[in-house]
């Protein structure tokens, strides 16, 4: 991709996320404060966190596999459950993804 192209693709980018932020501030203000947009809008986060973390834990390219990376996230969710400390939490998963590499080969 030429510099021209890549900047013209910066910028179009750049122009539509303002349009977006543009649009979600200009939604009236008695449409957001329906129960239902509130709970949506709670677990919306979420929601794209986890879908991201599975795509990132299960995905190679275009296949599912099933890795290291899964025993990773396992060992951190189980470790987050026990409520240990965040840098904890990174090094057991490190450790546990490592470890089932390793043996794995």
């Amino acid at each position: 991709m030429s510099g021209g192209a890549l900047w013209a693709v910066v910028v179009a980018a750049s122009v539509g996320c303002y349009l977006l932020k543009l649009a979600g501030l200009s939604v009236p203000a008695a449409w957001v404060q329906h129960p239902w947009v509130t709970r949506v809008v709670d677990v919306v986060p979420a929601a794209l966190l986890a879908a991201l973390v599975a795509v990132q834990a299960l995905t190679a390219g275009t296949a599912l596999v099933v890795d290291g990376r899964l025993a990773g996230l396992a060992v951190a969710a189980l470790a987050l459950a026990l409520r240990a400390p965040f840098v904890v939490v990174l090094l057991l998963a490190g450790a546990a993804g490592a470890l089932v590499n390793v043996l794995t080969g």
